[in-house]
């Protein structure tokens, strides 16, 4: 009750400060550059509370169109950002993992046009994307806490994946084939008019396996629509996967197999220019069987629901500020054979105050009151602050508060080897950070900083104490990491640019005589360098460079390479990934594949061709 009683008291605070500022606005004139910002500002149907963008934060924006044959999948495209620690089984992000700035894989947070598709089974599965690549238009990352903009699991940041509506009609078709067996195929059409637009895109990536067991098929298809109404857009998107694979090794030294099955469907409207209201349902299952071809033996089968509601509003507050707030509810469900029936539901109210020009500083407040079924409530605040120094230079800095809700699996899950925990506290965190952002006046170059610290309390992690004890979910204390990452964009030319990245997180000792298994396991550095041009206007190249290091392994390097033809209706490409054929492994005791090589060709047709 005091911390609800704490946030209404703020609300008011933030409104009188929002007054004060509209008034100081009233009085002095707008630069041009103030008055661009100011008119940009709309609500569109995708739901953010505050878009990554204007939080004064350490951020991505990944756009996928920019490397179109070097990426075939979500995970391909997530790997550009070394502050991202991707943790796949297979290729094309088959039971990929993904995590930010050290934390675990359960502390990152993934949105689909602003809907959570984090799976409460298990968030092994939190890149089990309900749509293909080719329905993403860009991929939005932010580095740091984002409860305050989206609740739990947002502790190590948020990743979302954001389509766009068509502006032409085309239809586009991929089919490529390489080693192991491997064969992509991918089909997307668009159609738009004034009023409707409507796209389709349908993906399918096999392969036999580079080993026993390891084979795969990952499939997708999605549609979206937009009608526009009297009240505003309404944005139809619906999807469906199904990935059936091989998992030997997967979780332990079993020829183990596995099928993911994902339906999702979300409706978002405006509601004038403002204010925008939305409703999305998930379904997803999980079929395991322990021995490849014998259920009988040991089999899981989990089916998990997930619905989630909003309704949210941006209001300017004189050119420069904007107050965005809105109410949350959602529920999450399991029937398991292994875990049992389960549910819980949730609601919040957020409100968030947005100064983007007070001089040359740039605030931002907001907090977030989360009540969870079962007694559990938590107040998540964050003020992050920009200040411009000269003409080229950009200092921020930011602190807010995570959480975490365990999964079902952390809670009840038990086999041999392994046994939930029903008494798990939430996990919860604060996170800070400083940083500079330097941009020439030329424009041909940007350089980004940024250090961090994360202080966690009551942090999830299988563990134990002996070797011959079974892994239990626990309640970690005083697990911190402080670390730093660095961004270089150079564009050498009109056709030719140059990116550096570089990210190193490190974590405190664990408790002595303790074995984990997952949170001590993060990425302590991590390098990447991105060269992407083209050669008479006809070839595009995208070269790769990736060197992580594992805590307590020794570095290795991924290097990844692209060449197609950009021009005409039909394009050829050749892929090659792993071309220095390490041998590695993102998950413990799980053998990736070494050099792949993928060729094929892209074909387009529009009305304008």
């Amino acid at each position: 009750m005091t911390l609800r009683i704490k946030t209404l008291a703020a609300l008011p605070i933030a409104l009188l400060c929002a007054h004060a500022v509209a008034q100081q606005n009233q009085q002095q004139p707008q630069t041009p550059a103030a008055q661009s910002t100011a008119q940009s500002i709309t609500v569109t149907t995708t739901v953010e509370p505050m878009p990554f963008s204007e939080s004064n934060r350490s951020v991505d924006i990944l756009k996928p169109a920019s490397q179109p044959f070097l990426s075939n999948s979500v995970v391909d495209v997530l790997r550009t950002d070394p502050s991202l620690n991707l943790q796949a089984r297979a290729g094309n992000g088959v039971q990929a993992d993904l995590s930010i700035r050290g934390t675990t894989f359960e502390q990152s947070l993934i949105l689909l046009n602003g809907f959570h598709i984090n799976d409460p089974e298990t968030a092994h599965l939190n890149l089990d994307i309900p749509v293909p690549l080719d329905a993403v238009s860009r991929i939005d990352v932010l580095h740091g806490s984002g409860s305050t903009f989206y609740g739990s699991d947002a502790i190590g940041g948020a990743v979302n994946l954001i389509t766009a509506r068509p502006s032409n009609i085309a239809i586009t078709g991929r089919v490529g084939g390489g080693n192991f067996g491997s064969v992509e195929s991918h089909l997307s059409g668009s159609y738009a008019t004034k009023s409707f637009a409507e796209q389709l895109t349908a993906s399918r990536d096999t392969s036999d396996g580079f080993m026993f067991d390891r084979n795969y098929s990952s499939n997708a298809i999605a549609s979206e629509t937009w009608l526009t109404t009297r009240p505003g857009t309404t944005d139809i998107l619906l999807g469906t996967s199904d990935r059936p694979y091989g998992a030997n090794q997967f979780y332990g030294p079993y020829d183990s197999w596995e099928r993911t099955k994902g339906w999702f469907g979300g409706i978002q409207q405006q509601l004038g220019p403002r204010t925008a209201a939305s409703y999305a349902y998930r379904r997803h299952t999980d079929l395991f069987v322990l021995f490849l071809g014998q259920p009988q033996i040991y089999e899981n089968n989990h089916v998990t629901t997930a619905w989630q509601s909003a309704i949210r509003r941006a209001d300017p507050i004189g050119a420069n500020t904007t107050l965005s707030y809105g109410l949350e509810a959602s529920g999450d469900s399991i029937h398991s054979t292994n875990l049992g029936i389960h549910a819980r539901n949730a609601g919040a109210g957020y409100a968030n105050l947005s100064l983007r020009s007070l001089g040359r500083f740039a605030l931002s407040i907001g907090g977030r009151e989360e009540i969870i079924s079962g007694g559990y409530n938590v107040f998540s605040p964050n003020v992050a602050a920009a200040y411009t120094l000269t003409s080229t230079v950009r200092l921020r800095a930011s602190a807010g508060h995570g959480f975490r809700i365990p999964t079902f699996l952390d809670l009840y899950y038990s086999d041999p080897t392994t046994i939930g925990n029903p008494n798990l506290k939430p996990e919860s965190s604060w996170s800070y950070e400083a940083g500079a952002d330097w941009t020439p006046n030329n424009g041909r170059l940007k350089l980004s900083a940024t250090v961090f610290r994360l202080q966690e309390k009551d942090t999830i992690d299988y563990s134990k104490y002996s070797l011959d004890a079974k892994w239990q979910a626990n309640n970690v204390q005083n697990f911190n990491f402080t670390g730093a990452e660095a961004t270089a964009r150079i564009r050498l030319s009109d056709n030719q640019q140059l990116q550096f990245g570089y990210t190193a997180a490190r974590a405190g000792q664990p408790p002595a005589g303790l074995i984990s298994l997952y949170a001590f396991n993060y990425a302590a550095q991590s390098a990447q360098a991105l060269w992407t041009g083209e050669i008479h206007h006809l070839v595009t190249i995208s070269n790769q460079l990736i060197v992580i290091q594992k805590t307590t392994k020794t570095a290795y390097p991924l290097w990844n390479l692209s060449l197609s033809h950009n021009e005409g209706r039909i394009r050829p490409y050749v892929r090659l990934l792993n071309l220095s054929n390490t041998g590695y492994e993102e998950i413990p005791a799980v053998p990736m594949q070494g050099r792949t090589i993928m060729a094929g060709a892209e074909f387009t047709w529009s009305p304008k061709h």
